[in-house]
């Protein structure tokens, strides 16, 4: 397949910069082998690497590096996490939450910094996120997003008037400074070529049957190993041993031809700025280094027992849906060419609650249920298992995430119902909005389910 064609961001990389590397040659050893090449795995084998320099490492991947929501995504480096803050303190207290907080907040800073040590250029800009407020409803859930967020007193989330915000219809909105854009093509691609650099093996074009304690069973051979990652993400849907554990939701994106810059100062919009505004069918968006809308958002639908293939990665009517809430957004777009459209999966676990996992028994550790927040997350999760994996007792080992175990998803057909029901649902509630002027009740019924 051409990997070109993945994305913008894969497109943009150039001619010949998605070669897939060898497959593995047969049984192998290693100290650790890593089940998957996105940024959870390649983040892993970064920190490992600073802890135990020699260690030999083995990273497993089908297609290629960065092939996954790790090439995909709408390059939101972002403190969020898919649990909000009030859910992890009545899950996990108080002072737990405030942690696991400030080590999202850290994050941030520390994706950009270990990106520059590394020597990756990935367009890393911290500008922060805009959240448009384009309704009552919605700007009086900014206003209370900023009043959350002063209880805990780690977010520096402001509240901004109409005057500083130029989005079409716009009453206001609400600013995190903790987000940096990011061309995470090129963060992913960048990292496996360091981390190869510095010794580990990635095999790509090798496809993961099964794994237990000490072995990893691939199409290629066996990997005999002291400790395991799996980092799979939406594709564990795919893995038996996982198919429960995670299912794959499907999140589409634009990316427009560049625009001039007086159209940028004319929608005030910096570079390293996001945003989203706050409807619940979940819209996000950046300015490209190469000045284009990078745009996407949820809608496309769950597919029958998890299933994952290339054709689910379009959508005619999501793609129309897109440009028209671009086009709302920001009028003056006008008819500017929409030049890459696509789309992939994301990890969503039953109770919206990402982990990081180690059991020394097994020596067997896991990271991911990001939900589309995996960006910064991946790098906080390398940093984590690193740790677990050496034995070291942290302050991010005993952060509230460690070792949680989220439920296994339905069988179907209730998995295929309840997740197809819950994007009409988000759907509705932003239409109950529009005609009653009021907050929707199918959302409040819904937020405790999404993590809120």
């Amino acid at each position: 397949m051409s990997y070109d064609s993945l994305s913008y961001w894969h497109d943009s990389l150039g001619p010949g910069a998605l070669v897939p590397r060898a497959p593995l040659p047969g049984d192998t050893d290693a100290d650790v082998a890593i089940i998957g090449g996105g940024l959870t795995g390649l983040w892993t084998a970064w920190y490992l690497q600073q802890r135990e320099p020699g260690l030999r490492i083995v990273i497993l991947e089908k297609e290629i590096a960065g092939f996954g929501a790790s090439g995909r995504n709408g390059g939101w480096c972002s403190a969020l996490f898919p649990r909000s803050t009030v859910s992890l303190a009545r899950a996990h207290g108080r002072d737990a939450a405030i942690a696991m907080r400030r080590a999202m907040v850290a994050t941030v800073d520390e994706v950009g910094r270990a990106a520059s040590d590394a020597g990756i250029d990935a367009d890393y800009v911290k500008g922060g996120t805009v959240a448009y407020a384009r309704s009552e409803v919605q700007w009086a859930a900014a206003r209370a997003e900023v009043a959350e967020a002063e209880k805990f007193g780690v977010d520096a989330l402001e509240s901004w008037g109409a005057d500083r915000v130029r989005a079409a219809g716009a009453l206001g909105a609400a600013f995190d400074p903790a987000c940096a854009r990011v061309h995470p093509a090129k963060l992913v691609r960048g990292l496996a070529r360091v981390v190869e650099a510095r010794g580990a093996v990635i095999a790509e074009q090798t496809e993961v049957l099964e794994w237990r304690p000490g072995t990893v069973t691939t199409a290629r051979g066996t990997v005999t190993a002291d400790r395991i990652v799996v980092a799979t993400e939406g594709y564990g849907a795919t893995v038996a041993q996982t198919h429960r554990r995670i299912l794959p939701l499907y999140s589409l994106m634009i990316a427009t031809e560049p625009l001039p810059e007086a159209f940028w100062d004319e929608i005030g919009l910096a570079h390293g700025q996001t945003f989203c505004d706050f409807r619940h069918l979940l819209i996000y968006g950046q300015r490209t280094a190469d000045n284009r809308f990078a745009f996407g958002g949820r809608g496309a639908r769950y597919h029958w027992s998890s299933a994952i293939r290339a054709e689910y990665d379009h959508s005619p009517r999501v793609f129309t849906h897109l440009q028209t809430a671009l086009r709302e957004l920001f009028p003056s777009i006008a008819d500017a060419a929409v030049t890459h459209r696509w789309g992939g999966p994301l990890g969503v676990p039953r109770d919206w609650h990402s982990s990081a996992s180690y059991d020394p028994m097994t020596r067997i550790a896991s990271a991911g249920g990001y939900v589309g927040d995996g960006l910064s997350t991946t790098n906080l999760a390398g940093r984590t298992l690193a740790d677990l994996l050496t034995g070291a007792d942290t302050e991010l080992t005993r952060l509230p995430w460690v070792n949680h175990r989220s439920p296994n998803w339905e069988p179907e057909p209730l998995r295929f119902l309840g997740a197809n029901g819950g994007m009409a649902a988000m759907a509705l509630a932003d239409a109950e909005e529009r005609m009653t002027g009021r907050r929707s009740l199918s959302a409040r019924v819904m937020g405790p389910l999404v993590g809120h």
